[in-house]
């Protein structure tokens, strides 16, 4: 049977990897006969992309489901799949009766070897997984689902934006202490190059941002390193203006990945850091130190005065001493980071961190996050005011708003523009006044 006539509404919750995932969904959902629903509360399905990272994106994810259930139209059903469903979906099945299916994020083939169900799409093919029964997903167990390259590769709507993710792999095989991720996203599985550019190609973006788990080891799966990261950002930029890389770990940029990233005329370096405290980094089961890391901040502003570069750091992670903090207050104003997040340590059951002694008082990590992000505003604050007077070329996102390549949507600053700039258009400005994190600017 197919879905046609029915509506649904798909919320999304979380990072860009899940906004990716969502559009997939829609894509195979609207493919399958489902319509989009002018709000929630008129669809035949209410489908809930959920988070579950750390403990606040749980408690967002939870809180989110039962405020669509209570506006949800009487026999609509709700779906809840992404990361929280695969982490906890027994769980869930069973402390909310809300719910009427828990599907890992992914899809499957029709067919009775896939679990899947005959009366579910139109023919063989990839099947979206919200439109299993429960029966088929939930008495396995999430876990029973494993993930596949078939969400990966499915098909995407042309972007509406100038701008696109496009995640690349799916999974992660690191063993970071406090990282809940592969216990259910599983390893990691490298798309092809071919699949990612003929990706890039159908959504007519002019800016598209490469986003994994573990953007810099892609490929590794297949037996290639870091080798193949390199020939996919060559092999993207020549089809885009503009390509970024979100989430690199620091030990995998290499000098042919820095090379290459700068040949695209985007020098922007998202490294995830977490630390800089050499005994903390080891608790962490992480690479590398604030020395380091400063060193290779250096060497890419040797070869790029104007790169830009972002980062996140965990405070309060088990054993952090106030030796480990001022270390790492130190290396926030030596590195001069353009863009920083800091997060309080969220205990993960599971993970290696949960086991560990030394756990930090709450209230001692909500002082140091305070003091590390008043000394990051400042200096971020700094850095956008010594751009004013300059000419920068933007790419128009909304009417008024702008960014440059030292911007990356959704999480950096904006430049703010006149409206009369076309949108999805390159224009050259002039920076004329600091906002803060924004800025604002006039056409040259």
């Amino acid at each position: 049977m197919t879905e046609a006539g029915r509506t649904y509404w798909l919320e999304t919750l979380g990072c860009p990897k899940n906004q990716v995932d969502s559009d997939k969904l829609r894509f195979q959902m609207e493919a399958d006969g489902l319509s989009l629903a002018t709000d929630a509360g008129s669809a035949d399905v209410v489908v809930v992309n959920t988070c579950a990272f750390v403990e606040d994106a749980r408690e967002e994810s939870i809180g989110a489901i039962l405020s669509l259930s209570d506006g949800r139209a009487d026999g609509a059903e709700l779906v809840v799949t992404g990361c929280l469903a695969e982490r906890s979906g027994d769980e869930l099945a069973e402390a909310m009766p809300e719910i009427d299916r828990v599907v890992g994020i992914g899809s499957i083939t029709d067919s009775p070897a896939a679990g899947g169900s005959a009366e579910v799409g139109a023919g063989p093919g990839p099947v979206p997984v919200m439109l299993r029964s429960r029966a088929d997903v939930v008495a396995e167990g999430s876990a029973a689902v494993p993930l596949s390259l078939d969400l990966l590769d499915l098909p995407r709507p042309p972007v509406t934006a100038p701008w696109a993710y496009v995640k690349i792999a799916e999974g992660c095989d690191r063993a970071c202490g406090f990282c809940a991720i592969p216990s259910f996203r599983g390893p990691q599985v490298s798309r092809s190059i071919e699949s990612i550019c003929n990706e890039v190609d159908q959504l007519g973006a002019k800016e598209i941002v490469l986003v994994a788990q573990d953007l810099a080891s892609f490929g590794r799966d297949q037996g290639q390193g870091t080798k193949d990261i390199v020939k996919l950002v060559e092999a993207v930029g020549e089809r885009v203006d503009w390509l970024r890389l979100l989430y690199l770990y620091p030990s995998e940029l290499t000098d042919g990945l820095i090379e290459a990233m700068l040949s695209t005329g985007v020098p922007y370096f998202d490294l995830s850091l977490q630390h800089v405290s050499a005994p903390l980094m080891r608790r962490m089961r992480r690479w590398g130190n604030g020395e380091k890391f400063l060193e290779r901040i250096e060497r890419i502003r040797s070869l790029d005065a104007d790169a830009a570069f972002r980062s996140n750091f965990i405070v309060g992670y088990p054993g952090e001493t106030e030796e480990d903090h001022d270390e790492l207050l130190e290396f926030v104003d030596a590195a001069q980071l353009d863009w920083c997040g800091f997060f309080p340590y969220s205990r993960e059951p599971g993970t290696h961190a949960d086991t560990q002694d030394g756990h930090v008082d709450p209230a001692l990590a909500g002082e140091r996050l305070a003091e590390l992000s008043e000394a990051q505003d400042l200096i971020t604050a700094q850095r956008q005011d010594a751009r004013i007077g300059s000419q920068v070329m933007v790419l128009v996102d909304a009417p008024g708003v702008a960014r440059s390549t030292r911007e990356a949507p959704e999480i950096d600053g904006v430049i703010h523009v006149p409206e009369s700039l076309p949108v999805g258009e390159f224009a050259k400005v002039e920076i004329t006044q600091g906002l803060g994190v924004d800025l604002e600017a006039e056409p040259v």
